[in-house]
C-alpha cells in the first residue's frame, strides 16, 4: 500500500478533495490530509466524519512558513509518506520543501493558476519557478497550464502530467428537489426572470466589469431580469460595487458564499463566465458545472473552454472584454427556445467523457503508482 499525503492551504470547502477522499482506491493507497488553515474548516469536518486521517497546522500567513515546514516534515516522517501531493501556493512551498527534507521521493503539486502571477504579480513568478524545481511531478489541470509551464517557465514536458478536474456530474444534473426549494426560499428573487448567474470571485481577470454593463443593457428589453453574483468577495470588489450601483437595487443579488453549488445552478436561466483573455484562466470549473447543471451559457474561451467549447453548439462564445456581445448572446438565449434546448443537451453531452470524476481519479492513481 502506498502512503499518500495531500497538503492543502487556505481551503475551507472543496468538493474535489471530498470526492478524492471518498473515491481513491483504499486497497492501494493509505491517504492522509495535512491542512494549513488558521482554524477548522468544512473540509476538515468532512474528513473527520468520514474517518480520513487529517492534521491541521495553524497557518495564518508566510510568517508561519518555517514552523509549518518543520511540522509537515515531522508528520511525513511519522507517516512514512511515499507520495506528497500539494495544492495551493503556500502548501506548495511548505509541503514540497518539507517533503524533500523528509526524503519523500515523489513530490507532486497541482498547478492551479496559469498566467496570473505573470500578469499581476511578476515577483511571485520566482516562487513558481522555485516550486517547479522542488517538485518531481507537476499536474497541469488544462492544456493552457501545461503551455504556460513549458513555454513561459521552461519546465521539462516530461515532468508534467495533464489531469483535468473531474466532477460528479450527476450531482449537478440532478440535485434534490428539497435542496433547490430550500435555496429558492433562501434567495427569493422577486422576478419573473430571466435570472443571470455568475459564480466567480471579484477579481479583474474574471470579467465582471463587462458582465454588469451587459446586464444593465439587458434590463432595457427585459426589465424583470435578475443578476446573481456568487462568491462575491475579492480584491476587485470596489470596482464591482461601483458598477452595481448603476443598477436598480432590486435587480441583483450578491451571495458571498453558498455551499450547495448543485442547487444554486438550478436558480439560473442563463450562466455567464467571461475571463478577460485566453490564458488567464487556468481551468474554470464553472464552465463544466454550468453545463452539467443544464444552464444555457455565455462564455469567453479561456482555460479549459479552449479545449472543448464550440460556439452555438454547447454554449454561446463571445469576444473578450465585450459587453455588447455578452448582452446580445443573453438576448439570443432568452428569445430562442430551440437554441436553449440544443445548448443544454449538447453541453451535457460534451463534458461526459472528458470531465467525469472517474477519469480524474484513474489518472491520479496511475501517477501515484509510477516509480
Amino acid at each position: 500500500m502506498i502512503r499518500v499525503a495531500y497538503i492543502l492551504s487556505g481551503i475551507h470547502k472543496a468538493l474535489a478533495f471530498e470526492w478524492i477522499a471518498e473515491k481513491l482506491d483504499k486497497e492501494k493507497f493509505d491517504l492522509q490530509f495535512v491542512l494549513l488553515n488558521p482554524a477548522g474548516s468544512s473540509l476538515e469536518h468532512f474528513l473527520k466524519q468520514h474517518r480520513v486521517p487529517v492534521a491541521r497546522i495553524a497557518y495564518r500567513g508566510k510568517k508561519d512558513l518555517p514552523k509549518a515546514i518543520f511540522q509537515i516534515r515531522r508528520l511525513l516522517k511519522k507517516h512514512k509518506t511515499q507520495v506528497v501531493h500539494c495544492h495551493m501556493f503556500d502548501a506548495n512551498v511548505a509541503g514540497l520543501v518539507a517533503a524533500r527534507l523528509a526524503g519523500v521521493k515523489k513530490r507532486i503539486y497541482t498547478r492551479h493558476h496559469a498566467t496570473f502571477h505573470h500578469e499581476y504579480f511578476p515577483r511571485a513568478v520566482w516562487y513558481d519557478r522555485f516550486v517547479n524545481a522542488q517538485a518531481t511531478d507537476i499536474v497541469a489541470i488544462s492544456e493552457n497550464v501545461r503551455q504556460v509551464l513549458v513555454e513561459m517557465e521552461h519546465v521539462s514536458p516530461q515532468k508534467i502530467t495533464l489531469v483535468h478536474h473531474g466532477f460528479e456530474l450527476k450531482d449537478f444534473a440532478h440535485p434534490s428537489a428539497e435542496s433547490v426549494a430550500r435555496l429558492r426560499e433562501k434567495y427569493p428573487f422577486a422576478t419573473q426572470g430571466p435570472v443571470v448567474g455568475n459564480i466567480s470571485r471579484y477579481f479583474e481577470l474574471k470579467g465582471l466589469q463587462y458582465v454588469i454593463p451587459a446586464f444593465r443593457k439587458l434590463l432595457q428589453t427585459h426589465p424583470s431580469a435578475h443578476l446573481v453574483l456568487a462568491n462575491a468577495t475579492g480584491n476587485y470588489a470596489a470596482e464591482v460595487k461601483k458598477l452595481l450601483a448603476e443598477l436598480p437595487a432590486s435587480s441583483y443579488t450578491e451571495i458571498r458564499f453558498e455551499e450547495d453549488l448543485f442547487a444554486l445552478y438550478q436558480l439560473f436561466d442563463i450562466f455567464v463566465h467571461v475571463p478577460i483573455n485566453p490564458r488567464i484562466e487556468a481551468f474554470g470549473q464553472t464552465y463544466i458545472e454550468a453545463l452539467a447543471a443544464g444552464v444555457p451559457s455565455v462564455f469567453t474561451l479561456s482555460g479549459i473552454a479552449v479545449e472543448f467549447v464550440a460556439d452555438g453548439q454547447n454554449a454561446l462564445v463571445v469576444p473578450f472584454q465585450d459587453s455588447e456581445a455578452i448582452c446580445a448572446a443573453m438576448c439570443k438565449i432568452v428569445s430562442d427556445e430551440s437554441l436553449r434546448n440544443r445548448l443544454i443537451a449538447n453541453g451535457r453531452e460534451s463534458i461526459q467523457t472528458r470531465f467525469g470524476l472517474h477519469q480524474m481519479i484513474q489518472k491520479l492513481e496511475m501517477l501515484y503508482l509510477e516509480p
